[in-house]
């Protein structure tokens, strides 16, 4: 893992995942490309003469400006190689675009704004669905981010959680223990699609030991499990596949990409 996309925007969250960012370039002797997308078309009903769309435009990027000086500034100190994009247009979609070229994209718990807000990322959903790369969502409570703590991947056997246990290998390879935590609930019937031990093989290929959880629901959610069983261990941070059904069925519903994304605790590796 070499290449990394660091999200670039003046929330509460920057700190944490720029911490995170850094600690991952160090372990991985990888380069961050730091890319600030801010929108400079602004629409102003009526002006027909630019007379508020021009200082609204100036305001915006005399903000981004003084936001990048800050954290070049920041970076200069650090002993990581990194570059900066200045981009105009969407975060989602840039960052999307980017993402080509990218081994894992770093981003904010929240969207731009919705600080407070209880539910999952937009952001985070339009990259693990339509970008080319994994994901890693930062709680904005982390204050750096240990690549030898222990990981947990949550595995069901399906072509998500597949696809995401290879992406997380050049983590897991740097992780003191990994565990593969299989959730099930007491009326559900479910099958795996693919056994527990297919991954643990899979894994053991890169020599990756890897324990097998077999964890029971209860009278608590799975995403509320798998996090409990984290936290028990120690771990650094969460593997899963997201969005197993589709995501309007996971708003409307509720599901463990959801659940586990709205609040996380610890940093969540996701990928479609």
């Amino acid at each position: 893992m070499k290449s990394l996309l660091l999200h670039i925007n003046p929330d509460s969250g920057m700190e944490a995942r720029l911490q995170v960012a850094l600690d991952l370039a160090r372990a991985h002797d990888a380069h961050i490309t730091c890319l600030q997308a801010v929108t400079l078309e602004v629409f102003a009903p009526g002006d027909f003469y630019g007379s508020v769309m021009a200082p609204a435009v100036e305001a915006i990027k005399k903000s981004a400006d003084n936001h990048r000086e800050k954290l070049e500034a920041r970076l200069k100190t650090e002993d990581v190689s990194w570059e900066w994009l200045f981009i105009n247009g969407r975060a989602e979609m840039r960052l999307m675009e980017y993402s080509s070229l990218a081994d894992l994209v770093i981003i904010g718990a929240h969207d731009i704004g919705n600080d407070a807000s209880k539910g999952p990322s937009d952001l985070a959903a339009h990259l693990a669905l339509n970008g080319a790369a994994p994901v890693l969502v930062v709680p904005e409570t982390v204050k750096s981010f240990d690549a030898q703590a222990p990981a947990l991947v949550a595995w069901n056997g399906s072509s998500q959680s597949c696809a995401a246990l290879r992406a997380s290998v050049p983590m897991l390879r740097k992780a003191s223990e990994t565990f593969l935590a299989c959730v099930t609930e007491e009326k559900s019937r479910d099958r795996f699609d693919l056994p527990p031990l297919e991954g643990a093989r899979y894994l053991a290929r890169y020599d990756i030991d890897a324990t097998v959880l077999e964890l029971t629901a209860k009278k608590r959610s799975i995403a509320d499990t798998l996090e409990a069983a984290a936290e028990m261990r120690e771990c650094g941070f969460v593997v899963m596949g997201a969005y197993g059904h589709s995501r309007l069925a996971e708003f409307l519903m509720g599901g463990v990409t959801r659940k586990l994304l709205s609040e996380p605790k610890l940093p969540v590796l996701i990928t479609h």
